[in-house]
């Protein structure tokens, strides 16, 4: 059989306009955002060099810094949660559905719409039954009086009305995910399987679960990191209230660089964002390379 050779400049040659604009498109605005977290700026006139000032500020003098943290990682663990729900859908799919196809695809589309879409519908379902909210009115039809709630403006749950719809929406982007890594084990060791006595949960545990665990580790980055980056549901359906009830991360770091014009500070903000993401990275890594080492 012929191999192509190729030297590694000829390699270097093609993958340097990608590599520069990749570098370009991400680590250059993440350097410039380290040095902007450094300034006393509005965005627009000079500047002034702080050092530490914004930071030291963020983390002992911002009274909603720490609680839409903590909001954010709650919302990253929630997201979490909904990969084995996925994993699950996708396995009874992927055995009791002879044409699965249609229904994949039907999960998915909450998927295509739009954010903005997303959120006006879900604000006029969690409306309150006066204002033709159907969730309050469903309720009420049910004699369930005591369930009615003003879904996003009562602070204690509108951040879980929130969470909710992001698991609605997301649910059949992840389920698409497992079912095709699902679909390309190969049917033989699953037959090699049954003959030797594992069947169902038996080789779903053994043999699905194994072999997926790739794909379940990306749909795991991808939850958590989006989530931890979660800005446009939030600003469509609360805008970060009431009383920033459901300020997250990135509707913090909006308010602060556009709304009170402290771009220095919310350039800190992102710093800080950032170095989650990373730290999140690292450590999903780190224990899906442990898990595969076990499984292997």
């Amino acid at each position: 059989m012929n191999v192509l050779r190729v030297s590694k400049a000829t390699i270097a040659l093609f993958v340097l306009p990608c590599l520069l604009l990749y570098v370009c498109l991400v680590f250059v605005p993440i350097l410039v955002s380290l040095y902007s977290g450094l300034l006393d700026w509005n965005g627009i006139g000079e500047s002034q060099f702080v050092g530490l000032q914004n930071f030291k500020t963020l983390f002992f003098d911002d009274q909603v810094f720490w609680p839409s943290v903590r909001r954010t990682l709650v919302f990253a663990v929630f997201s979490m949660t909904e990969i084995p729900i996925a994993l699950t859908v996708a396995l009874l799919l992927n055995r009791y559905v002879k044409k699965p196809n249609f229904l994949v695809s039907s999960y998915f589309l909450p998927v295509i719409l739009s954010v903005v879409v997303i959120g006006q519908l879900w604000k006029t379902i969690y409306n309150p039954a006066s204002m033709g909210g159907m969730l309050n009115q469903v309720l009420e039809a049910l004699h369930l009086n005591n369930w009615m709630r003003e879904w996003l403006t009562d602070p204690d749950i509108a951040m879980y009305s929130l969470y909710f719809v992001a698991l609605w929406q997301y649910l059949g982007y992840h389920t698409l995910i497992q079912f095709t890594g699902i679909r390309n084990i190969p049917a033989d060791i699953y037959e090699a399987a049954k003959i030797d006595g594992a069947d169902g949960l038996k080789a779903d545990w053994h043999i699905t679960f194994p072999m997926n665990l790739p794909i379940f580790k990306i749909s795991i980055v991808l939850a958590f990191i989006g989530s931890l980056q979660a800005f446009d549901m939030v600003m469509v359906m609360t805008g970060g209230g009431p009383a920033h009830a459901t300020d997250v991360i990135s509707t913090h770091m909006y308010n602060m660089s556009f709304l009170s014009m402290k771009y220095g500070y919310g350039s800190a903000i992102a710093a800080f964002l950032v170095a989650v993401c990373l730290l999140a990275t690292v450590l999903i890594n780190f224990v899906f390379h442990r898990l595969e080492r076990h499984y292997s």
